[in-house]
């Protein structure tokens, strides 16, 4: 292998290179791989479908041992690229009990942390500009509806009838 990491890489079908890409990537791309799934009324809130997990937010586990469990994120490790939820524990044999690491594509976003302001702010803005588009999306429809309602030349609803008889 030449290099560990090609910024030049856009995507593959294969597996292996996914892996490669995802285990060499600097931590500012790691941490775009830490995006999890929104639920579905925080989608049409926030007009997203995933976002970057960030700690405190309240989460749902979809796969895995504890699957259907809810809880908050205490931890989140960028360079293993793994998550620590609140009283998701297994017990040792010693009796001590340890956090199970868990991954972010396992997960789902129930209830976000709306502490940062910073982040917040992002989706105030992104809402108004959604919003925005969407309004302007369906102008352009209606526009595009009357134009086309008026250059229909009116010879051809005649020709048609003429056909039909």
């Amino acid at each position: 292998m030449k290099r560990k990491f090609s910024t030049s890489w856009k995507s593959s079908k294969q597996p292996r290179k996914q892996r490669k890409y995802a285990a060499n990537a600097p931590l500012h791309l790691k941490r775009k791989l830490l995006s999890v799934n929104l639920s579905k009324e925080l989608r049409k809130k926030y007009g997203k479908r995933n976002i970057p997990l960030r700690k405190r937010d309240n989460v749902k586990i979809m796969r895995g041992k504890f699957k259907g469990k809810q809880g908050k994120v205490t931890e989140v490790k960028t360079k293993m690229e793994k998550i620590f939820i609140e009283k998701i524990q297994v017990k040792k044999r010693d009796g001590s009990s340890v956090n199970v690491p868990i991954r972010a594509s396992n997960l789902q976003i129930i209830e976000l942390n709306t502490e940062d302001r910073k982040r917040m702010k992002k989706f105030v803005e992104r809402e108004v500009k959604s919003k925005k588009n969407a309004e302007s999306q369906s102008d352009l429809g209606n526009k595009r509806l009357i134009n086309k309602k008026i250059s229909e030349p009116q010879g051809e609803a005649n020709v048609s009838e003429v056909k039909n008889k």
